[in-house]
């Protein structure tokens, strides 16, 4: 989606603001951060209640182990609840989750070409999250469907599932007068 000035009318001299923003949303991640919190609950449960047969050391690494187990999947599946996109004139920054982290921003100036992927998976990836794949470059894969591929100048490539990211490669497109092929055309 393109951001538009809240005052322009149909016929207006205002042109569109320079921005593209689009995110996307996997709420299957919160059953998974159930799970999280769940293990969380259970290590924070053995700490209270101390009525273990075994001795110290085995109640000791059992609460470490879920708490820990616990912070982790929580962390790992909100910080990939969703995942929000913003491209203006310099660069594209990919945000996830709430709190904003991992975060990438890549500037324009190293894109040398913008695609659209009707069909991205998180099995193609590896699963859901940051991901890196060495024949096939960097991602952020938050759930199946539409993505934006960028071709960065230096051959990597940097994949997000975002929505209506047909709209984003187009908008990228133009910012770097780039034709459907991925050229710059001829002057």
């Amino acid at each position: 989606m393109t951001d538009h000035p809240r005052n322009a009318r149909h016929g207006s001299s205002q042109v569109p603001s320079t921005v593209w923003t689009g995110r996307a949303t996997n709420r299957f991640q919160w059953l998974l951060a159930a799970v999280g919190a769940a293990c969380l609950a259970l290590g924070i449960e053995l700490a209270v209640d101390s009525a273990w047969g075994g001795g110290f050391a085995p109640l000791l690494m059992s609460v470490i182990g879920c708490v820990a187990a616990g912070l982790l999947i929580l962390f790992g599946t909100l910080a990939f609840v969703h995942v929000a996109v913003k491209v203006d004139g310099d660069a594209l920054e990919v945000r996830c989750g709430h709190v904003g982290l991992p975060r990438r921003r890549i500037l324009l100036t190293h894109v040398v070409g913008a695609e659209f992927a009707p069909r991205v998976t998180p099995r193609q990836w590896g699963g859901w999250g940051y991901r890196w794949r060495p024949e096939q470059g960097t991602a952020v894969v938050v759930r199946r469907g539409e993505a934006l591929v960028l071709r960065l100048g230096d051959g990597r490539t940097f994949t997000v599932t975002v929505d209506d990211a047909e709209a984003a490669v187009r908008f990228i497109r133009d910012r770097l007068h780039l034709t459907a092929s991925g050229k710059t055309p001829a002057p």
